[in-house]
C-alpha cells in the first residue's frame, strides 16, 4: 500500500468506525486511495492511530456501499471505477439535477441569481489556476446553490449524496483542460436559462452538462 498523508476525521459524536468510514470513504472519493488499491488493517489502523477493530467495520461498511471490493488472497481493495458504475450514477444525476434546475426556475429569487453568476465566474477563475481540488470545490459550489434554490430537502440530501459518489472522477475530468471552455459555457447556459425562467431551456442545458461531463471522464480516465 502506498504511503497517504491520512488523518482521521474526528467526531466526538459518532463512534469509532464510523470515524474511519467517513475518514476512508473520502480519502476513496478524492482519489487518495486509488482504484485497485490494497486496503491493508494493520497499515491503515497504525496511519489513524486506532486499533485494527474499528478499520476492519469500516471496510466492511465501504464494501457495502461499493467502494471496496474483496478478493481472495488479496483482501480488500478499492473498487475500479467501471464505464456501467459510472453511466448508472451520471444517469440518476442527470434525472435530478433536471428536476432541480425546473423547480429552481420557480424559486430561485434574483438575488440567488447574482450568487449563481458569481460562483460561475469563481469557478471559471479557478481553472486559471492549478488547484484541481478549488477547480471541483467551485464546481460543487454551483450546483449547490441550483439545488438549495429548489427548497427541497430530501432532494437537497440525495444530490449531495450522488455528488460525493462522482468526486473521484471530478478531479481527472478537470485535468483535460480542453474541456474547460466548454464547462464554462455550459454554466453560462444554466445560469441564462435559469434568469429567462426556462424549465426547457434549464433542463436541456444540465442534460448536455452532465453527458458531456460523462464523455470526458470516460476518455480522461480510459476506463475499460
Amino acid at each position: 500500500m502506498a504511503e497517504h498523508d491520512l488523518q482521521l476525521q474526528t467526531n466526538e459524536y459518532l463512534p469509532l468506525r464510523d470515524v474511519v468510514f467517513q475518514t476512508l470513504r473520502q480519502a476513496i472519493l478524492r482519489g487518495t486511495l486509488q482504484p485497485g488499491e490494497r486496503l491493508m488493517e494493520i497499515h491503515l489502523a497504525q496511519k489513524l492511530g486506532v486499533s485494527r477493530t474499528p478499520v476492519r467495520e469500516a471496510i466492511r461498511m465501504l464494501e457495502l456501499d461499493g467502494l471496496v471490493i474483496m478478493v481472495p488472497r488479496k483482501g480488500a481493495i478499492v473498487a475500479e471505477i467501471t464505464v456501467s458504475d459510472l453511466e448508472d450514477v451520471l444517469e440518476v444525476r442527470g434525472a435530478l439535477e433536471d428536476l432541480a434546475v425546473r423547480k429552481a426556475c420557480q424559486n430561485m429569487t434574483k438575488e440567488q441569481l447574482e450568487e449563481l453568476k458569481a460562483a460561475a465566474e469563481r469557478f471559471e477563475n479557478c481553472l486559471k489556476g492549478e488547484d484541481l481540488l478549488a477547480c471541483a470545490q467551485a464546481d460543487v459550489e454551483f450546483h449547490e446553490m441550483i439545488c438549495r434554490a429548489t427548497k427541497n430537502r430530501r432532494l437537497i440530501q440525495i444530490l449531495n449524496n450522488i455528488r460525493e459518489q462522482i468526486y473521484r472522477y471530478r478531479l481527472e475530468n478537470l485535468k483535460d483542460k480542453g474541456s474547460h471552455e466548454n464547462l464554462v459555457e455550459e454554466h453560462a447556459a444554466i445560469c441564462r436559462a435559469l434568469e429567462q425562467r426556462s424549465e426547457e431551456r434549464a433542463g436541456e442545458a444540465i442534460r448536455v452538462h452532465i453527458e458531456h461531463q460523462k464523455c470526458s471522464i470516460i476518455e480522461s480516465l480510459h476506463i475499460k
